[in-house]
């Protein structure tokens, strides 16, 4: 893909999502189309430099598109899943329910007044 070479499928599909932030994001995209500032504050543990750059990358891979809305500043920017993004959903969809799980038992969640374990 893209002139790589992939020892396996998993190896192709984790160069794709993998890491910490690029599920993330496409977990917040999931439900429609979003501003950089909304997904910063969503996820609010994410410096801006790594936002900006794993948006980049999923931009580059196809799963995410950028629509600049204006020409003249103040410009708006808005981030959606793309038509192959959406492919990710079911498995998306699978790895938050695992998620809930493993979180019912061991784990806690930010809240808007703190910071916890977990995503």
């Amino acid at each position: 893909m893209n002139g790589k070479i992939y020892p396996c499928s998993v190896s192709l599909a984790m160069d794709l999502i993998g890491g910490k932030w690029k599920t993330v994001i496409l977990y917040h995209l999931k439900e429609g189309p979003k501003r950089y500032s909304e997904l910063l504050k969503e996820m609010q543990t994410v410096t801006e430099m790594t936002l900006s750059l794993q948006l980049k990358q999923l931009e580059k891979d196809g799963l995410v598109s950028r629509k600049v809305y204006g020409k003249k500043p103040p410009i708006r920017v808005v981030y959606s899943l793309t038509d192959f993004g959406k492919t990710f959903i079911p498995t998306l969809e699978a790895i938050t329910a695992w998620g809930n799980q493993i979180s019912s038992q061991k784990a806690e969640f930010i809240t808007a007044n703190s910071v916890n374990s977990g995503v």
